[in-house]
């Protein structure tokens, strides 16, 4: 077996762990200060939002010599400065994207594109899109979203319990706003891609921390019946547990979406796999993390607030004081008396009881009134 299975098998059967929930203050201000960082990033630099959101047009041309820096130059200065988005296809061409561009402008701006590359007006494909098409799926989107969080919560709370409920929708809350602040700092396009991407993200973040949620549910069964383990505690052994499968799960899934990232998008040129990638890979880490860090801490907060689980810690705490004193006690005694009385003249020692699996010592023959030996005197 692997070392991580090894890990794995110890982690599941309690032998080693980590203080995921003891520790929770520390995740809880890591989440802060990435929050902040990503709302302060989308209050200062905003969404670089596409063309299907601001409206514009796209210039696909024939294949070409003109780079795509020299594209981006001469599309924004036969628009009038507006700003352009160049990327090279695969045969050769180009396609020159230009924001806010009205039906008016496309055309001189097509005739000038033709001329400055040297092909012809013809050539070049021209699509107009309105910003009226861009702001009704953007609220469709947001509807969707809002369905989405509304079902997630009735099913948690129905499925486990509203803490775990609440505390699913927190971590879900989580992933978006980092992912969103990512996007800001990165500027990175706003895409329907992007739109698809974020919806995906949230449906893996739920399955990660419904997951965790149900080891939970299984390993607090009867918990106020036995004085063993507070819910906090049980809860950090069920994440423990989980904790290797949450691991494999997430690397798997990081790796294709990182090879979009990183290989076509980055070392390839395919910028338009930017648009879902960067979404799916910042929301997958995110929401592995927020399973494991955000989540289950939330909902062991949440749970030690009930008064049987108050009562359930006092009784836990109670006995284990009572323990450690009963173990200093006798640690105490044996400090002061480590060795047995001697035996003083006269005196006899003390027969051991004989205990299960021990023989008597048959009495010895001649005394008393033990079994007679058969001989006449």
């Amino acid at each position: 077996m692997s070392r991580l299975g090894t890990l794995g098998a110890r982690l599941y059967r309690g032998e080693v762990g980590y203080d995921f929930v003891g520790k929770r203050k520390i995740w809880y201000g890591i989440s802060i200060l990435i929050t902040i960082t990503a709302i302060v990033g989308l209050a200062v630099r905003g969404l670089n939002m596409g063309i299907e959101f601001s409206g514009g047009a796209v210039f696909t041309t024939p294949k070409t010599s003109v780079s795509a820096s020299e594209a981006r130059h001469v599309a924004e200065s036969a628009s009038g400065g507006h700003t352009a988005v160049v990327q090279e296809l695969g045969r050769g061409g180009l396609r020159i994207q230009i924001s806010e561009l009205g039906t008016k402008e496309a055309l001189p701006v097509q005739e000038k594109l033709a001329k400055e590359l040297d092909v012809q007006t013809s050539k070049i494909d021209t699509q107009l899109v309105g910003p009226s098409w861009g702001e009704e799926i953007a609220s469709k989107a947001w509807q969707g979203l809002a369905i989405f969080m509304v079902l997630v919560v009735i099913y948690l709370a129905i499925a486990f319990e509203w803490r775990m409920a609440l505390a699913a929708l927190i971590a879900l809350i989580h992933d978006l706003t980092i992912t969103v602040g990512v996007y800001a700092l990165v500027g990175f396009e706003v895409t329907p891609g992007t739109v698809i991407g974020l919806l995906t993200i949230l449906g893996y973040s739920l399955y990660d921390t419904v997951v965790v949620f149900d080891g939970l549910k299984e390993a607090s069964k009867d918990l106020t019946k036995q004085t063993r383990f507070t819910y906090s505690e049980i809860a950090n052994r069920s994440l423990n547990s989980t904790l290797v499968r949450s691991i494999n799960t997430t690397v798997v899934a990081l790796l294709p979406v990182g090879a979009l990232l990183f290989i076509g998008g980055g070392a390839l040129g395919a910028g338009m796999l930017n648009d879902i990638s960067l979404a799916l890979f910042v929301g997958l880490a995110a929401g592995a993390y927020s399973s494991i860090f955000i989540a289950t801490p939330l909902v062991a907060d949440l749970k030690e607030r009930d008064p049987q689980m108050k009562a359930l810690a006092k009784r836990v705490r109670a006995k284990r004081a009572a323990a450690a004193a009963k173990a200093d006690a006798g640690t105490g005694q044996a400090s002061e008396d480590p060795d047995p009385p001697a035996a003083e003249d006269g005196d006899q020692p003390t027969p051991a009881v004989a205990g299960a699996g021990q023989r008597r010592q048959p009495a010895s023959r001649g005394r008393g009134r033990g079994r007679p030996s058969g001989k006449r005197r």
